[in-house]
């Protein structure tokens, strides 16, 4: 971490200087300014031992809530997978027998295939989708923009729902299958194509972003091609983007058990025998052995992301050029066309889902109605569960931006001194990274086994609301907490530095300071929480009670019931209310920006 020091007397004026005697201390000037400047505001300086034992406590705070609601629970699901249903010691004959069991190696093949094919159809045209939109100069990028991102906004069941209509046994284009169904390989990767598409686009964008403008003109003096100029130049320098985006796709594949539940069929993968054998079998040492299971990939995945990122090095150097494409009208049409078949695509699954919530009995009578919608009258939550769906993501965007915003600046803004604090700071870096490498399916069920023991004091927060929304939080950390590191580390050290020479309290300048300068950051990570909490469903489906189900959870026992045309109508109610929150804190953060940070504003002279 950065830290600069103190300003020094550098600004005394020369003439001003006065002889003093020998054995006298200097004393800078500026400190007798400081002091007056104090004085007569009131103010006195915070002793130091009050600021270093409040960034003690603060990190230490952090720390144990990590280590309660992250190392804890995946040390109970270990402890739980070498245990038998009575809690005898087993070592690993639990994990022996379910790996030798009739059947499981072909279903982890399974497993496989679908992630490696789901990697391999996503990441190519997430590829093209940004290079369409950083690197060429076609019409309507933000509109396109807008439609590729929208899939946030769906639970990971709705494109297995939107399937079912179009291409299911009673689907509007079941012919153009030939007979052959969409339940199975196929259709899980489909829906999984939709649900992880965003999140590789947003690690392209950002790779193809960084783009030094002197390299490609320095091709096109040499006379390469434009084909020789991508293979040479644009792909190197995204190879480690594309990395990133190919280990989340799979990750996010594999551990995702939404669109097995939906159109899997008889094709069983391990998300979804871990689930069936928690929920249907209420086998939970098997649960928990497939939980490590599906754990050692994303753990694996992780660590050789975080490698390769540690050897990227610097993309853009202080003198690099931005670069601008050329006007070429058949590039320009080719990347236009491939947006806009994905584009369309995404937009077929949304809008069928939309269409089907509305139709009031499938396929016999298509003529719209509100039936789906009487949720209430049906298995599933009914509207408590979309109510307590909006309270989880209002208390998660809130508690979660607080606690991710004040983490970071107390690990990247304020210094450590001393052993206990450096090592605070380190142990708080390494579990602040270590959710994303963590499953949500695997982490709810750490959850089951550490907070439901009778033995553990927590008991009483299993099944409440407050251990959903840490659950959540917990979840989502990782990322939040490195858009609020990178925000941070934008700013300038020279304003603790002035700080600092003032003698005002650090939390004096975080809030005057710091906080109204990353107010953009913060509310995009409240928006990012609270999507984020409306959709999720792997992390919450085993610790929900009847009073705290959740939306996401409701279309998952909707579709259990047989009642698909309400789970599309829960599916839309999810995601409209995810938009119109999303443009909410959009237009506040705008005004918000407006009114805080005018001195971004330039003044005409």
């Amino acid at each position: 971490m950065r830290y600069a020091p103190t300003l020094e007397s550098a600004t005394t004026e020369p003439s001003m200087a006065k002889p003093l005697a020998t054995g006298t201390r200097v004393v800078p000037d500026h400190h007798f300014a400081s002091q007056g400047t104090l004085d007569a505001l009131g103010r006195r300086p915070m002793p130091a031992w009050i600021g270093t034992w409040g960034l003690n406590a603060g990190q230490g705070a952090l720390v144990l809530g990590l280590l309660i609601f992250l190392a804890l629970p995946l040390l109970g699901i270990l402890a739980k997978s070498v245990m038998d249903s009575e809690g005898n010691w087993t070592g690993l004959s639990v994990l022996a027998g379910i790996i030798g069991a009739d059947g499981f190696l072909a279903m982890v093949a399974r497993s496989l295939a679908v992630g490696v094919v789901t990697m391999a159809v996503v990441v190519p045209c997430a590829y093209a989708f940004a290079y369409a939109l950083t690197r060429t100069r076609i019409v309507g990028k933000s509109l396109l923009r807008t439609i590729a991102l929208l899939p946030l906004l769906a639970p990971s069941l709705l494109p297995g729902i939107a399937l079912v209509y179009l291409l299911g046994n009673q689907g509007l284009l079941k012919e153009l299958l030939g007979g052959v169904t969409i339940y199975g390989f196929w259709g899980i990767v489909l829906g999984e194509a939709f649900y992880t598409f965003p999140h590789a686009l947003m690690i392209l964008l950002t790779g193809l972003a960084l783009a030094d403008g002197r390299l490609y003109d320095a091709t096109r003096a040499m006379g390469a091609g434009a084909l020789r100029t991508f293979w040479t130049v644009t792909l190197p320098g995204t190879r480690y983007a594309v990395f990133s985006a190919c280990c989340v796709v799979f990750t996010l594949t594999v551990t995702d058990f939404g669109v097995p539940k939906v159109v899997g069929g008889d094709y069983n993968v391990l998300a979804m025998e871990a689930y069936k054998a928690v929920v249907g079998q209420q086998n939970f040492p098997k649960g928990a052995a497939i939980g490590i299971m599906l754990l050692l990939p994303a753990i694996l995945t992780f660590v050789l992301d975080r490698r390769l990122r540690a050897r990227q090095g610097a993309q853009m150097s202080g003198r690099a050029q931005p670069y601008v494409a050329e006007t070429n009208r058949k590039r320009d049409t080719v990347f236009l066309a491939l947006a806009g078949i994905v584009a369309a695509f995404l937009l077929l699954i949304i809008g069928v889902a939309v269409w089907a919530s509305f139709v009031k009995m499938w396929p016999y009578n298509l003529s719209m109605s509100l039936r789906s919608y009487d949720f209430n009258n049906m298995d599933g939550g009914g509207w408590l569960a979309w109510r307590n769906s909006l309270q989880l993501a209002f208390c998660t965007a809130v508690v979660g931006t607080m606690v991710v915003f004040v983490g970071a600046w107390m690990m990247e803004k304020v210094p450590a001194r001393g052993v206990v604090a450096r090592g605070l700071r380190g142990l708080a870096g390494m579990l602040a990274l270590m959710p994303m490498a963590v499953p949500g399916l695997v982490l709810g069920l750490g959850y089951i086994f550490f907070f439901n023991s009778p033995s553990n004091p927590l008991n009483v927060l299993y099944g409440t609301m407050p251990l959903l929304v840490l659950c959540t939080v917990v979840h989502f950390y990782t990322s939040a907490h490195l858009t609020a590191a990178t925000a941070l580390n934008a700013l300038d050290p020279e304003f603790e530095a002035a700080s600092a020479s003032l003698k005002v309290p650090r939390v004096t300048t975080f809030l005057r300071v710091t906080l109204p300068m990353c107010l953009p950051a913060a509310l995009d990570i409240a928006r990012y929480l609270f999507v984020s909490s409306m959709t999720t469903v792997s992390a919450v489906v085993f610790l929900y009670s009847p009073s705290t189900v959740l939306a996401a959870v409701a279309v998952l026992n909707m579709d259990d019931a047989g009642f698909i045309g309400p789970a599309a109508a829960m599916c839309t109610v999810i995601m409209a209310s995810s938009a119109i929150a999303a443009l909410v804190m959009h237009v506040a953060s705008r005004t918000l920006v407006a009114r805080t940070q005018a001195w971004r504003r330039p003044v005409s002279v």
